[in-house]
């Protein structure tokens, strides 16, 4: 069973404002996130915050989600990444690892669950999800990989990873993760497309 770390430490700096926060269809993107990594039920949820810590926490209220404070987070995707690892570790033993963000609303459980049902069934170690010509997150790694995420600098991220050994991804293409948000404009068309959801 996988661990999912959803990665929610950073500033959002170049939206303006913090983008766990910002509302879609009822829910801020955090809330959104956490629900659709509790929905999965692929295995324990690991929320790693950073920069927002004491913001985000009423977010998460009520959600069987573990919460890590990650004080490094301004060193880089890869701190929060081994953050959430050691959360995880203290759980029990890591062997997957499904990593996901909190500005790709389109995201679904059933795309979680598949990630997983595929990388069973492939002989590489990285099924990635392919959106606008790329391969990206949410991304699950087999247990081999595991030790390179631990070991990976503070500066990286798991794209990095995924740049590295493009001989071991296999990807599930969904087109709806190409829709993240980064900037205003982004989230403007974002607000375009929300269905009606009740207030949270």
């Amino acid at each position: 069973m996988p661990a999912i770390l959803l990665l929610a430490a950073g500033s959002s700096s170049r939206l303006g404002q913090p983008k766990q926060l910002l509302p879609y269809a009822g829910k801020s993107l955090l809330r959104r996130a956490a629900e659709t990594a509790v929905a999965a039920d692929l295995g324990p949820v690991i929320v790693v915050t950073g920069a927002l810590h004491e913001e985000l926490l009423p977010e998460l209220d009520g959600l069987p989600v573990t919460v890590t404070h990650n004080l490094d987070w301004a060193r880089g995707m890869g701190s929060s990444i081994k953050a959430g690892l050691v959360a995880a570790d203290a759980l029990g033993p890591v062997t997957s690892v499904l990593i996901m963000l909190c500005d790709q609303p389109l995201i679904t459980p059933e795309l979680l669950r598949y990630l997983q049902q595929a990388q069973q069934q492939s002989p590489l170690p990285i099924m990635a999800t392919a959106y606008a010509g790329t391969s990206g997150v949410p991304v699950l790694f087999a247990p081999q990989m595991v030790p390179l995420l631990r070991a990976m600098p503070d500066e990286a991220g798991a794209r990095q990873l995924l740049h590295q050994h493009p001989e071991w991804i296999a990807t599930v293409a969904f087109p709806a993760a190409a829709l993240d948000v980064d900037t205003p404009a982004q989230y403007a068309w974002l607000l375009q497309q929300a269905p009606a959801g009740p207030a949270h």
